[in-house]
């Protein structure tokens, strides 16, 4: 894998871990509301964890594989 790659695959990861953090904080907000939309908290829910697995799947390219 070249430099520029490496460069942008953590480029990517550091843009979902500010998007992972920006929806945690506005799931926060919402669940302290006195009534929550449980749809909308489901789906952002559901993207913050599509976010995390996407955040997983970059940080594996990034590891060099070792031949067994």
């Amino acid at each position: 894998m070249n430099k520029t790659s490496l460069e942008d695959i953590q480029r990517r990861i550091i843009e979902l871990e500010v998007e992972h953090r920006d929806l945690d904080s506005v799931i926060d907000m919402l669940s302290r509301d006195g009534r929550p939309e449980e749809l909308q908290l489901r789906r952002l829910k559901k993207r913050k964890l599509q976010l995390k697995d996407h955040i997983t799947l970059l940080k594996m390219q990034l590891i060099p594989d070792i031949p067994a």
